[in-house]
């Protein structure tokens, strides 16, 4: 019968309390970025959301965090915005309302401005998914060691910079890894309210949707060794059914709010019209579009695409399937293996493939698990220099702006 693995203590796994230890890699972490992105500001020029070299709290809030500032000062649009040639231009319709919410709270509460709340509540956003983070793999692993060098690599990771960014990444990946911890204790009920509110954080409650079609064939398949009372059978499928509803629920919003039903999808395509004009949304296009796109740019002929894309996809479906079925991912438990995929299964389905597709790769976060598993400190110490360097290379490429940038974070 497998059962989660429950906390005990170590003997010299900790020279410190957990707990203690988890704020020392967070605070070790943001010490870090903060630096990266001190430097970037120190040498930032004027741009269309800052002056040249802007404070932390400006710089942090910059890209998206001026959407999310227009919500929590204004809300969102009746009428859609068109451009000249007739299709929806960008607006806000395609950011969720959860985080500019919260953050216009924080300010209405304490009067702080729009960067300075937005970052701190990223921060403390990000300090709670290190909690859960360490509980959630220490659960599954039995392992304190391999419980804290993951949460070492989630905090130095090439994209942890946007932990500390007026963005709704922290409090996305809160509610994620707080929802699998529920479903590795099995708290079912417990999952449907944040399932809710993960569905107007950011996208993702589908793929938790499939997360949990994956999870309950497991539990049904492995029922005569590991019991699957009724009870927790119907709790999964009230849950699955809520974050399926959810999911869909603000593309209804949105096109009731605006009379256009299609509201939120041609919101989202004009974001990357840019790259490839206005196009319909049709699951798994987006990257074959984005192969047509970016081969000639490397220099490519476009003609290739016809057998790569295919090409592509297998290679990366094999990849994936390689991962999942590690040892070291096996261990991990039915439970991060299921959302890695499905999450992953969504991002090839919907999001076109350009340089926010690093930040959107966030999400697979529990996935490290695997990757702490190793104890070579030689192995530890290279690939934490490793994400630290490529954590500068992200700062300096995405986030920072330098003249018409092209490669938003």
């Amino acid at each position: 019968m497998r059962s989660p693995v429950h906390l005990r203590k170590s003997s010299g796994a900790h020279r410190v309390p957990w707990w203690f230890a988890v704020i020392l890699v967070f605070v070790g972490g943001r010490l870090a970025s903060t630096a990266i992105l001190l430097v970037y500001a120190s040498v930032q020029g004027e741009n269309p959301w800052t002056s040249a070299q802007p404070n932390l709290f400006d710089f942090s809030s910059m890209w998206d965090g001026r959407w999310y500032n227009i919500i929590a000062e204004g809300g969102y649009p009746v009428t859609l915005p068109y451009t000249d040639d007739g299709n929806v231009g960008e607006s806000q319709w395609a950011f969720l309302p959860v985080y500019p919410a919260l953050v216009k709270m924080i300010m209405l509460v304490t009067g702080l401005p729009w960067a300075v709340a937005g970052v701190s509540l990223s921060l403390l956003a990000a300090l709670a998914t290190s909690f859960v983070l360490y509980l959630l793999v220490r659960r599954v692993t039995g392992s304190p060691a391999q419980a804290l060098f993951t949460l070492v690599l989630f905090q130095v990771s090439p994209i942890s910079p946007v932990l500390q960014l007026a963005y709704a990444e922290s409090l996305q990946w809160l509610l994620i890894v707080s929802i699998l911890y529920l479903l590795v204790v099995r708290r079912f009920s417990t999952m449907i309210p944040l399932l809710i509110v993960l569905a107007f954080t950011r996208p993702g409650a589908l793929a938790m949707a499939l997360t949990f079609v994956i999870y309950g064939i497991w539990r049904w398949r492995e029922r005569r060794r590991d019991a699957f009372p009724p009870a927790e059978r119907w709790w999964l499928v009230a849950a699955t059914a809520t974050a399926g509803i959810a999911g869909l629920a603000w593309v209804v919003i949105a096109g009731v709010m605006t009379g256009v039903p299609t509201a939120y999808f041609e919101t989202e395509l004009a974001w990357r019209s840019a790259y490839i004009g206005y196009q319909e949304l049709v699951p798994f296009t987006p990257w074959l579009y984005g192969l047509e796109w970016w081969l000639p740019v490397w220099g490519v002929p476009t003609n290739v695409t016809v057998w790569l894309g295919p090409l592509f996809f297998a290679g990366l479906f094999l990849l994936l399937a390689g991962y999942l079925f590690l040892p070291a991912t096996r261990r991990a438990g039915i439970e991060i293996r299921a959302w890695v995929f499905s999450y992953s299964l969504y991002l090839l389905a919907v999001f076109f493939p350009q340089s926010s597709t690093f930040r959107l790769l966030g999400p697979l976060f529990p996935g490290l698990v695997p990757f702490a598993a190793p104890k070579n400190w030689f192995y530890r110490v290279g690939i934490v220099l490793v994400a630290l360097a490529l954590q500068v290379v992200w700062v300096g490429w995405c986030w920072a702006i330098d003249g018409s940038d092209w490669t938003p974070p």
